[in-house]
């Protein structure tokens, strides 16, 4: 509860609309043809349903993510807890083996929450972080709070992310490195953290924005650099980017030569920083890995090699990018597993009768 009242900003972005996800591999990286299954026994519409049908008011942003009206991640909260009445609950009480139970479902998350798993025949796939930001070691940094559409990619692989990009005061962040992190999320922990970032600060191709630098400089022949520029980039940001390019910001567009043209296309589209490690923020990342779903049965998330074992949320090897589609798969792993236990709790007792 204390992790879902931190999501989305303490607003909780409990889902999304999925409007213009064509490719579930896009959103949710690992788990996708899982999940592809799985939204049609519970998708977002029935997420909507069920809290709204429980008094809780929803909103739909622009960008899909589905928020309660009131924007307080506690309404969230609370009407779950209002549906455990009668419950008997235990915080801060570790268990360290299986208890013995006709049924035991675990949601515990990745790390140590796994521990209890240690002995059993049950394939694990490491957990690493996801959805982090990046340090860089750059000058970069003090250009903190400026903001724009980018892609960021990483150089010599296919992992790349598109988004708004925010400089921050130890490197990179906002959801074209999220989204990066979560695509790359094993690629960089193998890596420890280190290597190269590439950004494209138009997003466009490289042959466009050639074009695009030779007909501005024509258009704004006697105006400096420094002044203007083709892609709305921020004032400060084009003159670092300027500087980036060993180009003066005084220097007249006209004036721009070959070789400088040449420089600043590069610097535009494929601009490299040293990774220097990923910020850490407690408790609010997800984690890449968790229990194989080679070791359940898609249809139940029951263990296959223990009955009466359950799996749901992210202590499975599901996960996704952000815009509420981590919660998502949440909310459907666990309507699969108390629907499995209903029906066979149901077929026991007209067993008995």
């Amino acid at each position: 509860m204390a992790k879902l009242a931190l999501t989305g900003g303490g607003r909780c972005n409990l889902t999304n609309s999925f409007e213009g996800v064509g490719n579930l591999a896009l959103v949710y990286p690992r788990g996708f043809n899982f999940m592809k299954k799985a939204l049609k026994v519970f998708d977002n519409e029935d997420v909507s349903s069920w809290f709204e049908d429980r008094g809780v008011r929803l909103t739909t942003q622009d960008d899909g993510r589905v928020f309660p009206a009131s924007q307080d991640a506690m309404e969230i909260v609370n009407c779950l807890k209002s549906g455990m009445r009668g419950a008997k609950i235990l915080c801060s009480s570790p268990i360290k083996e299986l208890p013995d139970a006709d049924f035991v479902v675990l949601t515990c998350g990745g790390g140590k929450g796994m521990d209890i798993l240690q002995g059993l025949d049950i394939e694990v796939v490491k957990p690493v972080p996801s959805l982090f930001s990046l340090k860089v070691d750059d000058p970069i940094t003090r250009l903190q709070g400026i903001s724009c559409d980018a892609i960021s990619f990483i150089p010599g692989t296919k992992f790349r992310s598109s988004g708004n990009l925010l400089i921050t005061d130890w490197g990179f962040s906002g959801p074209a490195i999220l989204k990066l992190s979560s695509y790359a999320a094993r690629h960089l922990a193998e890596n420890n953290y280190s290597g190269d970032i590439g950004i494209n600060w138009t997003t466009l191709e490289e042959s466009f924005v050639r074009l695009s630098l030779q007909n501005f400089s024509e258009a704004n022949a006697g105006k400096m650099l420094i002044t203007i520029n083709p892609f709305d980039i921020s004032g400060r940001l084009w003159e670092y980017l300027l500087s980036r390019a060993g180009i003066e910001g005084e220097k007249r567009w006209k004036a721009l030569g070959k070789k400088e043209l040449n420089k600043l296309v590069s610097t535009l589209v494929s601009d490299i920083y040293p990774i220097n490690g990923r910020a850490k923020f407690k408790d609010e990342f997800v984690t890449c890995g968790g229990v194989s779903l080679l070791s359940v049965d898609p249809k139940t998330l029951e263990c296959r090699n223990r009955s009466g074992l359950y799996f749901a949320g992210e202590i499975l090897d599901i996960d996704a990018i952000t815009g509420g589609f981590n919660l998502q798969a949440a909310w459907t792993t666990a309507y699969i597993v108390s629907h499995a236990i209903f029906e066979k709790c149901r077929n026991f007792t007209n067993f008995e009768s």
